[in-house]
């Protein structure tokens, strides 16, 4: 899939179609005032004030129409430079670009405009040369937002387009968002039975017994995995007091993003990060340099405020559990941890299918901490650690953590879809906040490089990723249920079905009998809708001989083999964690 934020042209063209929506608007509701309209990564968007008119979907069509008779018109668009009070008196009748206008940086001494036709709107640009360039494009939905994303302020209109080339272009892109939304983890996390929403809960997922298999085994795998890689592992607490918030530094910089309580006249918080409990274990005890690197890992549940707006399904929550860990390691160190650890990660992603690039975030130009020299040092190591992993990386000017540089892993699913989920961040605050130390060979202390890093990002979001990417159709050593036994008929075939069910059970399959007393194609059906990786159906033929007819999910044919056959088959595929 095409990143239209990230695409140079495409980012013009949707930019430019986002003020020919508005000039549509502006001619079919000549009392609308516009806030601001940028492009994102599927598009465009536009939030609108239409006072006492409210926009629905079937109101699109019209304004498209609009929109196509201004770009037949042709009419050039045309960049004006004026002054901030030139823009205040030229804006005087719109509360919105007035505040826009206010809050421009005092060396914004010159402010643009653009103008085509009967319409001008503030802009920094670029924009094409004529609106006869935006001939294909397509509004997709309308929704409200509030002015500012502020839940205190006034409710407007947002309406999402896209923009492209040609027109083979546009039915492609809607062809994708319609598959889309057949993989919409919210939907089918529902008809499959694995998690859900409350209302006495917003932000907070409730996990069904489906979910909880597929999480559980996620888990294990995780651990497996780290264990294998010489992590140990701890838990930390879930709420600790303001003393410990206030060191690490998220009382001063998180805080409204945290939940609080008091205990015992005591403030505590629920930590929406689980750095400061880690550091307090490395505390725990003396370190020498022979320990290091000390790779400590923990599924950690936190919390954070997020707006009601933002919330969307798995994928923005108000807790979730992250597959954090901390590396504690001497500066040598650096580049053969950063390279084990890319190893790791690719190991992890290629058994779901997932591909990705790496992008290098360096120093902010203003607020960071630690000498340039260090930085430089820190910078060098992460890039160098991705090409002796025989891996590319993307420098991301200036997007570093005030602590330090990190890499962050995209990754792209089935669709084309990119998904930010794995980091590593080099951090030099924590260690020097917490006075974290090691003795070296020496007998001096010293303080010990740090690396925060997770793979999966978090367990609930990286689960609605999987849901989207494998379009609800789990590989066999993730799906819920792995195998269903459909007897044709319910007293001749039930007690072989019950014998093949007890068999795969004592191996640990995730297995069912479906002999309830409806009709064979009724069953067949209904385990192809919960997307049961294997069928198992048993007739007269498998009764006799001991065998089985297996039919995989999303396939028309069937293949009969033998009990032996069949249970090698299958705890084959689960061992190997391939996808047929």
């Amino acid at each position: 899939m095409i990143n239209i934020k990230e695409d140079e042209h495409l980012h013009v063209l949707n930019h430019s179609c986002a003020h020919l929506l508005a000039q549509a608007v502006k001619h079919l509701y000549p009392h609308a005032k516009f806030w601001v309209g940028p492009v994102i990564t599927d598009g465009f968007y536009y939030d609108i004030d239409l006072g006492g008119d409210v926009l629905h979907e079937e109101d699109l069509p019209k304004i498209e129409k609009e929109m196509k008779k201004i770009a037949k018109d042709g009419k050039r668009i045309v960049r004006h430079e004026i002054s901030k009070e030139e823009a205040l008196e030229m804006f005087k009748e719109d509360p919105y670009k007035m505040d826009l206008i206010s809050h421009m940086d005092e060396a914004d001494t010159v402010i643009s405009c653009y103008t085509q036709g009967d319409f001008t709107d503030l802009c920094r640009g670029p924009h094409v040369e004529s609106v006869k360039e935006l001939k294909h494009f397509k509004l997709l939905k309308v929704s409200g937002a509030y002015w500012k994303g502020d839940a205190n302020n006034k409710m407007l209109q947002r309406v999402y387009g896209i923009c492209f080339d040609s027109e083979e272009e546009v039915q492609n892109y809607l062809n994708f968002l319609e598959e889309a939304k057949k993989r919409d983890h919210k939907k089918l996390g529902r008809e499959l039975d694995l998690f859900m929403m409350s209302e006495y809960g917003p932000g907070f997922p409730f996990f069904l017994p489906n979910g909880m298999i597929l999480r559980n085994v996620l888990e294990n795998y995780w651990y497996e995995e780290h264990t294998k890689e010489g992590y140990q592992f701890i838990k930390t607490p879930i709420m600790l007091s303001k003393e410990l918030w206030e060191l690490s530094g998220h009382w001063a910089n998180y805080q409204e993003n945290m939940y609080t309580t008091m205990i015992d006249d005591r403030e505590f918080a629920i930590k929406p990060m689980n750095c400061p409990g880690g550091m307090l274990v490395y505390k725990n005890g003396l370190h020498s340099y022979k320990d290091l690197p000390l790779r400590v890992g923990e599924l950690g549940q936190v919390h954070r405020h997020e707006a009601s707006g933002a919330l969307n399904g798995l994928f923005r929550v108000r807790t979730f559990t992250q597959d954090d860990a901390h590396i504690f390691m001497r500066e040598d160190q650096i580049e053969s941890e950063v390279v084990r650890l890319i190893n790791f990660i690719d190991r992890v992603y290629s058994v779901f299918g997932l591909s990705y690039a790496i992008e290098l975030s360096t120093r902010p130009e203003k607020k960071y901490i630690g000498s340039i020299e260090i930085w430089d040092k820190a910078e060098a190591a992460l890039e160098a650690a991705c090409h002796a992993a025989g891996k590319s990386c993307k420098i991301n000017p200036g997007d570093g953590a005030f602590y330090g540089p990190k890499l962050d892993f995209h990754l792209t699913d089935s669709l084309g879809r990119v998904w930010q989920c794995g980091t590593i961040q080099l951090d030099m605050n924590l260690p020097e906040r917490f006075d974290l130390t090691y003795v070296d060979a020496d007998g001096s202390k010293k303080r010990p490089i740090m690396l925060h890093r997770v793979i999966f990002g978090s367990i609930e979001r990286f689960i609605g990723i999987l849901i989207e990417h494998y379009a609800g159709a789990f590989p066999m050593w993730l799906a819920p249920q792995q195998v269903v036994i459909v007897p044709v008929h319910h007293e001749r075939h039930l007690a072989y079905a019950q014998q093949l069910e007890a068999m795969l059970l004592a191996k640990g399959v995730r297995v069912k009998v479906d002999g309830r007393n409806e009709k064979l194609g009724y069953r067949v059906r209904e385990a192809q809708t919960h997307k049961i990786p294997m069928q198992i159906v048993v007739g007269d033929g498998e009764v006799e001989n001991g065998t089985a007819t297996v039919r995989r999910y999303g396939k028309k044919d069937s293949v009969t083999i033998t009990k032996e056959e069949l249970l090698e088959s299958i705890l084959n595929e689960i061992e190997t964690k391939v996808r047929v």
